[in-house]
């Protein structure tokens, strides 16, 4: 009996590698596909690794410093020395903007990271488990859901105060639950499949079936979900920043940069659509490159 057992669920896993196989070979045919076809998501994903390289190399690309002030230009319009013009202080906008997108895009891709692990976390536990762990990590996640987030994370902001890492902690903790009920909804599909009934059946354990079997399969979606995330995430920093909750002088960040420059939005306009224009480039590449992966790691996205 233990032998039929092991026989049954060693063909099972050896029909779970085939399939998975199968998947990646598809994928990347669906992935070629999509950059054939698809050149607005491949465009996108060249913007995302241009801002990237820009808040990395930002010393090597502007001659001026992040902090430096220069009174007798302040406000002055775009010109070849200030591509987009300075701010009432004098520093250079454009230097602002990339280094602006260190703090952006830190605060944007470390919380989405941080919620999908604690989300996929508690989803698998709730949707493989189920009982008294699902209604408990649901109820928690109804709660989340049901505060609307931008005020949540205002409030998290105001009882925590600002600076980076308490934005970190609150973009994580408003941005997990939506993470936990996809994850959730993948774990319960899966866990009747063959192979999971197999790997019970020989006595694995709980804990290796959703590290072994379930999560891997859940990564596609995952994929996704980060893409989608990172630009919320981006959205709600900045709009924290601009309510004045969020990133605080020295650091720059492109909200703050909104904030500082809304009282000049006659006078000096640029001080207020150079950064919003970035931001909203930004939010929308990540956008078209998340719909562009969904149509390739989503079957059921390409049937319709």
């Amino acid at each position: 009996m233990r032998k039929s057992r092991v026989r049954q669920f060693a063909e099972d896993r050896e029909k779970q590698l085939a399939s998975q196989i199968g998947e990646e070979n598809r994928f990347r045919d669906e992935l070629r596909r999509m950059l054939r076809q698809n050149k607005l998501a491949v465009f996108s994903a060249i913007v995302i690794l241009l801002m990237i390289l820009g808040a990395i190399f930002a010393p090597f690309l502007t001659p001026w410093k992040v902090g430096e002030m220069d009174l007798r230009n302040r406000l002055a319009p775009p010109s070849a020395a200030h591509w987009l013009g300075t701010d009432e202080g004098g520093r250079d906008i454009w230097t602002r903007i990339l280094y602006g997108a260190r703090v952006s895009l830190l605060v944007g891709v470390v919380p989405s990271l941080l919620a999908i692990a604690l989300g996929t976390l508690l989803g698998i536990l709730a949707g493989y488990r189920g009982g008294w762990a699902d209604t408990v990590i649901m109820r928690l996640a109804d709660i989340t859901l049901a505060l609307p987030s931008m005020l949540l994370a205002m409030v998290i902001m105001y009882t925590l105060g600002d600076g980076k890492l308490n934005m970190i902690l609150t973009l994580t903790l408003v941005g997990w639950a939506s993470v936990a009920r996809v994850v959730r909804a993948e774990a319960m599909k899966l866990r009747n499949r063959e192979f999971v009934e197999a790997a019970r059946s020989i006595g694995v354990t709980t804990d290796r079936i959703m590290r072994r079997h379930i999560l891997p399969n859940c990564i596609p979606t995952l994929i996704v979900l980060f893409t989608l995330n990172v630009p919320a995430a981006i959205l709600t920093e900045s709009s924290l920043s601009f309510l004045g909750l969020g990133i605080r002088p020295p650091d720059a960040s492109w909200g703050q940069m909104i904030n500082a420059g809304r009282q000049y939005l006659i006078s000096a306009p640029w001080l207020c659509f150079a950064p919003g224009a970035v931001i909203m480039i930004t939010v929308l590449a990540f956008n078209f490159l998340g719909d562009g992966l969904r149509d390739v790691l989503d079957p059921h996205e390409q049937e319709q």
